[in-house]
């Protein structure tokens, strides 16, 4: 089998992040292609019924301990944001429209927007600070300040986060590959083995 890797992320998410430093990486090794998903899953974007990060979990010392042994364990630079749970909406879309584009760019984008927050603790749900991270993607102020407005970004976004919801995702990072779905930085690990063996 040689299905491509789905990973889903939110860019509010530690844990996206952390499976963003990792995840091409794992595909590689198995000739596998990653195929990118930005999610919004904060309750501003979405009815209660819907998938969402619950902030309370997300602000608990539980979680910030956690993300700190994480990120020493996967030598990732890190420090906390001085702003949990940010709503992501804008970032997505701009993904989205770099994606649409330029696979490649969204990625680099991507990673930009994921160091901006939770290494440089920028606010990356301020136009100003994404005009900035996309100005080396070679997209300009205006053009950001034009998909800010645009109903069509917001309506590509929904319809992923529509289509990731039908697929079953929850969380971030989520991966499905070949029907299989792991929820999860710490599945990394089960979803190599699926990759190699294809089968548990």
């Amino acid at each position: 089998m040689s299905g491509p890797i789905d990973f889903y992320f939110d860019f509010a998410s530690p844990y996206g992040y952390f499976a963003a430093g990792a995840i091409d990486a794992l595909g590689a090794r198995y000739q596998r292609t990653v195929n990118w998903h930005a999610i919004v899953l904060d309750a501003n974007f979405q009815s209660l019924e819907r998938i969402r990060i619950p902030s309370s979990v997300m602000r608990s010392d539980y979680i910030r301990r956690d993300v700190e042994r994480v990120a020493s364990f996967m030598k990732l630079p890190y420090k906390a944001p001085s702003s949990l749970g940010l709503h992501t909406e804008l970032a997505a879309r701009l993904f989205y429209w770099f994606n649409d584009r330029d696979p490649q760019q969204s990625r680099a984008f991507a990673q930009a927007v994921f160091k901006a927050y939770f290494v440089e603790d920028r606010n990356i749900a301020q136009l100003e600070v994404l005009q900035q991270l996309c100005c080396p993607l070679q997209m300009t102020p205006d053009d950001v300040a034009s998909v800010a407005g645009d109903s069509a970004t917001r309506a590509r976004l929904k319809a992923e986060i529509d289509m990731a919801e039908a697929r079953g995702v929850f969380g971030s990072p989520f991966f499905i590959v070949e029907g299989e779905r792991f929820w999860g930085n710490d599945r990394l690990p089960l979803l190599e083995r699926w990759l190699d063996a294809g089968t548990y």
